[in-house]
């Protein structure tokens, strides 16, 4: 973000110790912004990869189970599917599915360099979340019969980070995750390993550095995992099948969509072409004689 300050008159030593105080004033009002509140309005973008609702490295194993969203895997091929209905397309070792792969990774370092908003316990359960934001444990999180409250609007992001010092997993038993206001394909959970969840009622897309095994209870979101994913008894529904995720970026004029974002580059890199950005603002673009009309 840009700050454009208006040169001020200064003749005198008083005038120059004027300008640098107003100055500093406002270094420091704008370094006391969070950072998270800039980076909640901006849910990551998992590229291709978000039409799976199940994407594993090496083997999607399928057992009594119901995925609603597509379903792939690779390097690996093997799909094997035991009373499993999917709701979508099987990518087993394709084209599709590589570049789902490739763009999940991307989306995994990414998150894995992000810095930490908030450092919290290994312990979710009992926890009410009301900022958006990146919130990190140094190790492994487990959760027993524990309910984890976030609360926010349709436009905010939350990201877990587990096991931010290199090495740990996430392990759910009887956990529910609950939202008020924030939509579960907006809350993405990056996983140094292998994530777990038994009996639990789980939201959020996970992006897992090894496996991921979930065993009976529901699961809203994405399930991503550099290895195998094993699904038993649950019931999977991507984020194709979920509202979609409001993003900040609303790239187009005022009636055409949500208010109050910034138009961003909705002239394609070339202000000549733009129809709504000349002379607007964020949240307020309007019709401000883009392509000369």
């Amino acid at each position: 973000m840009k700050t454009f300050l208006r040169s001020l008159p200064a003749t005198t030593i008083h005038g120059h110790t004027a300008r640098l105080a107003i100055t500093v004033l406002l270094a420091v009002l704008l370094s006391a912004i969070p950072l998270h509140a800039a980076f909640a309005q901006n849910a990551l973008d998992p590229g291709s990869a978000e039409s799976f609702a199940v994407l594993a490295g090496t083997a999607v194993t399928c057992t009594d189970t119901t995925v609603t969203g597509d379903v792939g895997v690779w390097p690996g091929t093997a799909i094997t599917q035991t009373n499993c209905t999917v709701n979508g397309t099987l990518h087993a070792g394709d084209l599709v599915a590589r570049q789902a792969y490739i763009d999940f990774l991307s989306a995994y370092n990414a998150l894995a360099i992000m810095k930490c908003d908030y450092i919290i316990s290994g312990n979710l359960g009992g926890m009410t979340l009301s900022q958006p934001g990146v919130y990190c444990v140094d190790a492994a999180s487990t959760t027993t019969d524990g309910v984890l409250t976030l609360n926010g609007s349709s436009s905010d992001s939350y990201i877990f980070k587990i096991g931010t010092s290199g090495t740990g997993a996430l392990t759910g038993t009887n956990f529910s995750v609950v939202m008020n206001g924030v939509l579960p394909c907006s809350v993405y959970w990056w996983v140094a390993q292998a994530a777990t969840m038994t009996d639990s009622a789980f939201q959020g897309t996970i992006l897992a550095g090894a496996a991921i095994t979930i065993t009976r209870g529901t699961f809203n979101g994405d399930a991503m995992a550099q290895a195998a994913v094993t699904m038993t008894g649950a019931t999977i529904t991507g984020c194709a099948a979920s509202p979609p995720v409001v993003r900040s970026r609303c790239n187009q004029g005022v009636g055409n969509g949500p208010e109050n974002c910034d138009p961003g580059n909705s002239n394609q890199g070339d202000p000549g072409r733009s129809n709504d950005e000349l002379g607007g603002m964020p949240g307020d673009p309007g019709r401000k004689g883009g392509n000369g009309k």
